[in-house]
């Protein structure tokens, strides 16, 4: 049995219900955009996010779930799915997944629209219902991926990025969600207990700095293929394990890392060589070690939590987020 299929099995009756709800929550009187979202729907990931939820309600709540925490999953999936098709257009990308995005079947006129709406049916989701608590954590996690993004695009230009910059940059694009998704599974099921709320959103965030860290270390390690992509080198992303390298050189060699990644980040044998400079640097054992140190603080915060088919599948997710081999 897959791993994902394993975390997933204390929740398989929650998820096959969600599956319904989340598609009827995107329902539309247009033909046009009822058409874009099955597409959408038909072509789901491993659907982390609501796993998240399900996993963490059951867990806080003895095994049960209510109404509210289909709604907070629903709007999770909603609202991500809206950032995504928004970042193809961004990123002027053809394929997620394996499968052509929407601007490239569709334009980009039409995935931009189609990604407000997304957004406004998640906002009403709540506003509907008074989950006006599920909101908040909601928008507030929104609001910091875009900030995220932008002090990433503010930092890249000019590749000054500090390790607390670049912990600032990932915990506002990637981990605030996976917070959202851990502080609303509590919420929903918890919503007057502040504090473990609080509790489950920092695990959640830990969560997915890790899960950040380890994306980064792909880029250094032998991938499907057999060899590191340098993707993020040739993309002047500035990631942990350059950011270590560059603080351990002379400045001689920073010199020439900087130009390299600037103005030679086309030529493959000039990103072999920035590779290999991290790799002999130490860069990817550093990051593998703030990676781990990270997994084990969301470990410890859900230690004294009675033992459950949901503490144990949370565990194995957190695992997961830094065994993944993609």
């Amino acid at each position: 049995m897959k791993i994902t299929e394993q975390i997933k099995l204390p929740i398989e009756t929650e998820m096959e219900l969600f599956e319904k709800k989340f598609h009827k929550s995107m329902e539309s009187n247009v033909a046009l955009l009822n058409r874009i979202t099955h597409y959408l729907v038909n072509r789901k990931g491993k659907q982390m996010r609501p796993m998240f939820v399900f996993l963490t309600a059951k867990m806080v709540a003895n095994g049960q779930v209510n109404e509210r925490t289909y709604r907070g999953a629903a709007v999770i999936e909603l609202i991500h799915t809206a950032t995504l098709v928004h970042d193809d257009v961004v990123d002027d990308s053809n394929k997620r997944r394996g499968f052509f995005s929407i601007n490239a079947l569709w334009k980009n006129k039409i995935a931009v629209l189609v990604g407000d709406y997304l957004l406004s049916k998640g906002l009403l989701l709540s506003i509907d219902n008074n989950d006006f608590d599920l909101l908040k954590i909601i928008s507030v996690a929104v609001r910091e991926m875009s900030e995220g993004e932008l002090l990433q695009i503010e930092k890249a230009r000019r590749l000054d990025i500090t390790e607390d910059v670049y912990y600032e940059i990932i915990r506002q694009k990637t981990a605030t969600l996976i917070a959202a998704c851990c502080s609303l599974g509590a919420c929903a099921v918890q919503p007057d207990d502040t504090e473990l709320v609080e509790r489950m959103r920092q695990f959640g965030s830990l969560i997915g700095m890790a899960f950040q860290i380890k994306d980064d270390l792909f880029d250094y390690t032998d991938g499907p293929i057999g060899k590191p992509t340098g993707i993020d080198i040739k993309e002047q992303k500035m990631t942990l394990p350059l950011i270590f390298a560059l603080n351990n050189c002379t400045s001689k060699e920073k010199s020439w890392v900087i130009n390299s990644v600037k103005n030679h980040n086309k030529d493959k044998k000039r990103v072999k060589e920035v590779i290999q400079f991290v790799i002999d640097k130490g860069g990817l054992e550093y990051a593998t070690n703030k990676m781990i140190d990270f997994q084990q603080q969301a470990l410890k915060l859900i230690s004294d939590f009675p033992d459950s088919p949901y503490k144990e599948s949370l565990e194995l997710m957190v695992n997961y987020v830094i065994e993944r081999k993609k």
